[in-house]
């Protein structure tokens, strides 16, 4: 019989499982211990299911956090929970060696968008394509601004600060994402890394990386907020103050995570819809209100990512349209 149990126990297997059964290689596993989330398993067992509730979905986050050997078990477990509450599932941010499982348990299969990451050990900002980032870089320095690697709890109320007032400028009812972005605080926030630009004591932004293990460790560009009057080249100039760092660490990667709607060209998986395929192309062009997508791409591509991870949705059945609005329900994006 599979249980749900302590949010606080649940959340250290979690963080177990996915330092333990990495080779699915997502960037973004991290996540699975966020607060909010809620776990599934096997007792006795290897392995989780990470996911939340919304509506009549349960809207899974990666696959199976488990051995190789044990996830389609647990996914058919997971399906048979799903079903005696009479809820649909719908995965997300799904890497393409987690397909199979789903693929032989009859779900249909789409990429939704992907993820980008640096090969950090010959990373170098030199040459005339990093000219303009590298000029963006010097003009916000030279306005004074001290960046350098912090505690959370030194800033954490010069960040709430920050975060409210950048919500603000997203509008009257816009709420922070949430599952599939990280967050800052909890019972896990000694894993993460902060980076921060302050002018003459206060805080003008920051950056918090999360841990990446796998295949290509290292670590993930994830929160970033700056005031609303900071100059432009702020995040450029955090992040390659925490690039340098790294490398002076020998750090491999430097992950970029997740942006839907991106770099659709594959490879289509056997059975996807290409209605969906078609629709994501579709938020691509038009879906700013609900993501944004370009933005967030644009950012990524200044730092010329060495790799493009393609990452799926998994549908328990055909592709779904309400299961996607549930996934962005899920996230506080509509």
């Amino acid at each position: 019989m599979a249980t749900l149990t302590s949010m606080m126990v649940e959340s250290e297997i979690a963080l177990d499982a996915i330092q333990r059964y990495p080779d699915a290689g997502n960037p973004s596993a991290y996540f699975a211990f966020s607060e909010g989330n809620s776990y599934f398993r096997l007792p006795g067992e290897a392995g989780v299911v990470v996911f939340r509730p919304a509506g009549r979905y349960l809207v899974q986050f990666g696959g199976p956090f488990a051995p190789r050997h044990n996830r389609s078990r647990l996914l058919r477990a997971f399906v048979d929970f799903a079903a005696a509450q009479h809820r649909d599932i719908v995965a997300v941010q799904l890497q393409g060696a987690d397909a199979p499982p789903y693929l032989e348990q009859g779900f249909t299969v789409n990429q939704m968008g992907a993820s980008y990451a640096v090969d950090l050990e010959d990373f170098t900002l030199r040459g005339t394509k990093f000219m303009q980032l590298r000029n963006k870089i010097s003009r916000a320095l030279r306005t004074g601004l001290r960046i350098r690697e912090a505690s959370y709890d030194e800033w954490r109320p010069a960040i709430e600060e920050l975060d409210a007032a950048w919500l603000r400028t997203k509008g009257e009812d816009v709420k922070a994402l949430e599952f599939l972005v990280g967050q800052l605080g909890g019972r896990h926030q000694n894993l993460r890394r902060l980076f921060v630009a302050e002018r003459d004591g206060r805080l003008i932004g920051y950056v918090s990386y999360s841990p990446v293990f796998g295949s290509r460790p290292g670590w993930m560009h994830d929160l970033s907020r700056r005031v609303p009057d900071s100059p432009p080249g702020v995040m450029e100039a955090i992040n390659k103050a925490a690039i340098d760092v790294f490398r002076a660490e020998q750090v491999p990667w430097l992950h970029f995570g997740f942006t839907p709607f991106t770099s659709l060209h594959g490879p289509h998986l056997p059975g996807y819809s290409r209605a969906f395929h078609w629709f994501m192309t579709y938020l691509w062009e038009n879906g700013a209100h609900i993501y944004p997508a370009r933005t967030q791409l644009a950012y990524k591509e200044k730092w010329a990512p060495t790799l493009v991870l393609p990452e799926y949705i998994a549908f328990r059945g055909p592709a779904s349209l309400p299961a996607l609005v549930h996934v962005f329900r899920a996230c506080n994006a509509i």
